[in-house]
Order: structure tokens, then C-alpha cells, then sequence
């Protein structure tokens, strides 16, 4: 049987975000525990199948952007300088323009674009504010967070999803959408979604 044109893209997808995880080792699985968690979030929200969709592969495309940022620097454990860190935070653009190209729809390459934006204008790259970004990115904005801050957590998984839970429930309603975050914080309380990452080195970005 033919793959459908859904499967292919899937796997598209999924070979594509493989790519900035070969130069970030540590980061194994990270795109896709973000798609895991931002398509959960976004079926609580009660998205249409489409924009569940949408929001899911932007999750396992997030970071494709670190293609284009030396690899040292990825892999750095000591502390960025100011043109270091302008060199990180450029993943979001090139990510734009890497799945603006895969004719993945703009909403997918705005929402790779806006992930790092924060509800009260303190994200990057444009320093956007609250509806400015997209609910999509906002989304994805909590899913990043909470899976990156468990994946490096010295604690473990557990201790780890406690803190993080903990960091957007602080930040709900400035750095993050208040509605996400209480769709997020629903899911994980009632045990509805889980997290048990492997660990890995904090993902710098």
C-alpha cells in the first residue's frame, strides 16, 4: 500500500527536524516531545484537527534553524558572549525561512518564527506581545519550556516536571498565554499527559 500524502509529510517532517538534532546530540528527541506536548495542548484547547496538525509539525520543526548556528556553540556548556548568544537566538530566522521554503503554509513558518516570543514583549527575535503572537507559538512557547527545563533538569524527570510546571504557572498571563498554560497544567495534574524524557545537556535557545 502507497503512503498517503499525510504519512509522507509526517516523515518529511520528521527527517527534517533530524537534522538539527545531528548537531545537537544532547538534544535528542526534543522537537518531537514538543510536537508530543503542543499537539496535546492544542486538542485541549479544542483546535480543529487541522490546526492540531499544523501545530504539531511546527513542534518537531522548532528548532530547525540550529542547521545554520555553528555546532561548538550548540554544544558549549560554559557561558555565551553577547554576539554568541545574537548567533543562537538567529535559529528562529533561519528556521522561517528553511520551512517557509518546505511550502509547509506561512502559519507553520510563523509559528517557528514567534516560539521564543513572550506575551509581555520580552521574546525574541521581534519582541512581539500577547495576540500579536501566534496562538500556535504560543503553544508551542510552554511545550518548549517545559520539555527543555525536564530534559535538563539534575533532579530527574519527576522533580524536573514539578519545576518546570511550576515556571509557567509563574510566568501565565506575562511570558505566557494563560489559557495554554492552564490547558498544559490541566493535562499533566489529571494525568492525562507525561513527560520521561531521556535527559540531556540543557538546550541552550
Amino acid at each position: 500500500m502507497s503512503p498517503t500524502p499525510d504519512q509522507i509529510a509526517q516523515k518529511t517532517v520528521t527527517a527534517v527536524a533530524g537534522l538539527a538534532e545531528a548537531r545537537q546530540p544532547s538534544a535528542a528527541g526534543h522537537q518531537r516531545r514538543v510536537a508530543e506536548i503542543s499537539a496535546a495542548i492544542a486538542n485541549e484547547l479544542e483546535l480543529d484537527a487541522d490546526a492540531v496538525n499544523d501545530i504539531r509539525f511546527a513542534g518537531e520543526l522548532h528548532d530547525i534553524g540550529k542547521v545554520g548556528i555553528p555546532a561548538e556553540l550548540l554544544t558549549r556548556t560554559s557561558r555565551l558572549g553577547l554576539s554568541e548568544w545574537e548567533l543562537i537566538k538567529s535559529h528562529c530566522q533561519i528556521g522561517y525561512e528553511i520551512v517557509a521554503e518546505m511550502s509547509c503554509g506561512w502559519h507553520m513558518a510563523e509559528m517557528v518564527l514567534q516560539h521564543h516570543e513572550r506575551c509581555d514583549g520580552s521574546g525574541y527575535p521581534a519582541g512581539l506581545r500577547g495576540g500579536e503572537i501566534l496562538l500556535g507559538a504560543r503553544v508551542l512557547a510552554v511545550a518548549d519550556t517545559i520539555e527543555d527545563r525536564v530534559s535538563s533538569s539534575p533532579v530527574g524527570a519527576e522533580n524536573g516536571l514539578e519545576s518546570a510546571l511550576e515556571e509557567v504557572r509563574r510566568g501565565s498571563g506575562t511570558l505566557f498565554d494563560r489559557h495554554v498554560v492552564t490547558a498544559c497544567l490541566r493535562l499533566f495534574r489529571e494525568g492525562r499527559l507525561s513527560l520521561s524524557p531521556e535527559p540531556h545537556a540543557a538546550a541552550t535557545g
